[in-house]
């Protein structure tokens, strides 16, 4: 431990803001790729899905990668092939392209939060690391919040290609940053020994729970401009002045969550049971989400709404991260939690064509309905399989 190890901690999660701008650029230039391509809603799904796919099966690959090469060399290697496909979406000259970019994007973007989670548990104290995926949930919503006015700006400026070259350059130019930091605890190659110790009971739980709690994060990350410029009815450039707020929400409950663990930790209750509360009351407040589409007579009502329900499910999320690191230890971290990552991607996979053609058929009412519900589907999952203390 050094004392600047939340420094470093906050260079090294940077990446993951970039990562989260390099994914969210289609999200928020939707409506003008939709329009060159001629893309219905079911078929941007399938983009998403493209993403998806490669993303879920990639996931464990770089995670024991990570665990094998150690955090410098395996964040570097990432790092680059995701910004060499990032750009590549800008070159591409139609819908099988765009399709291939992105499923390229995934695989190798599945490695950006397990290397985060690997530094978390390497530079910080159990009780210290809700708050470190509170820091990393703050990083990714703050490349969500950038993406829809810097891509949007960017796009009526020099044209919707050259936002997705801007952001390839953007994590080039990571690396270099973080190769100067010259972190005093960067890890080495670690044996994936402490594989065996993972019980499956308790893996198999938090897949499930992660894959039901991340369709409302799923919804909200790729759908919220659409919405904006669909049923509130604003114009692109106006739905970027509001699309930023609900990533804001994120990290701010990404941080409440963290604190509220930390909080009941130091103060004596068990590490995961004080972490299953915290997904709890988060799953409660997600019910909320079904009164978005009521809104949207109102954008201001309309992202109030959203960002009410990306709060949730941050907060929901930083604990469920941790609960790997709890788990199974440092040796197996990245690769825990690149599981994690593969059931999120396998879930979006599914769930993005199916919003699609529900969007087009019915509307986003029974959409948001379903996804109201799926936290606390994800929270009795964890209950179910007793994670939390005591097996209560």
């Amino acid at each position: 431990m050094t004392s600047n190890r939340w420094f470093l901690l906050s260079v090294f999660l940077l990446s993951s803001s970039i990562n989260y701008l390099d994914r969210s650029a289609l999200a928020a230039l939707a409506p003008l790729v939709r329009a060159e391509f001629r893309l219905s809603n079911a078929e941007y799904g399938f983009a998403v899905t493209a993403f998806s796919i490669t993303y879920a099966a990639g996931a464990p690959a770089a995670g024991w990668l990570i665990d094998r090469l150690g955090l410098a060399r395996g964040i570097t290697l990432v790092v680059s092939m995701w910004s060499l496909a990032s750009a590549g979406v800008g070159l591409t000259s139609g819908f099988a392209g765009l399709l291939f970019c992105r499923a390229l994007l995934g695989l190798a973007e599945a490695g950006g939060i397990p290397a985060a989670a690997k530094a978390i548990h390497a530079y910080l104290k159990p009780e210290e690391r809700a708050l470190g995926n509170s820091l990393n949930q703050g990083a990714i919503s703050l490349g969500l919040m950038i993406a829809p006015p810097a891509a949007t700006w960017i796009a009526a400026t020099f044209g919707w290609r050259a936002a997705f070259l801007a952001t390839g350059v953007l994590g080039l130019l990571w690396i270099v940053l973080w190769r100067a930091a010259d972190p005093a605890i960067a890890l080495q190659p670690q044996a994936s020994a402490g594989y065996g110790t993972m019980s499956a009971r308790r893996m198999w739980g938090l897949l499930t729970a992660n894959a039901l709690s991340m369709v409302l994060y799923s919804l909200w990350t790729n759908w919220t401009t659409l919405f904006l410029t669909g049923p509130a009815r604003l114009s692109l450039g106006e739905a970027a002045w509001y699309a930023w707020i609900p990533p804001l929400l994120a990290a701010l409950g990404g941080l409440a969550g963290g604190w509220l663990s930390y909080k009941w930790i130091r103060g004596g209750m068990e590490t995961i049971a004080a972490r299953t509360r915290v997904c709890f009351f988060a799953s409660l407040a997600g019910l909320l989400t079904a009164a978005v589409p009521w809104l949207a007579g109102s954008a201001v009502w309309a992202t109030a709404g959203i960002s009410l329900s990306i709060f949730s499910v941050a907060a929901f999320s930083v604990n469920l991260y941790s609960m790997p690191l709890d788990h199974f230890g440092g040796a197996a971290a990245a690769f825990s939690v690149s599981l994690l990552v593969s059931s999120y991607g396998a879930m979006q996979a599914i769930v993005s064509p199916l919003f699609g053609w529900a969007i087009d058929t019915y509307g986003y009412a029974p959409v948001c309905a379903i996804a109201a519900l799926t936290p606390l589907a994800a929270y009795g999952v964890l209950r179910w399989t007793e994670i939390d203390a005591g097996g209560r």
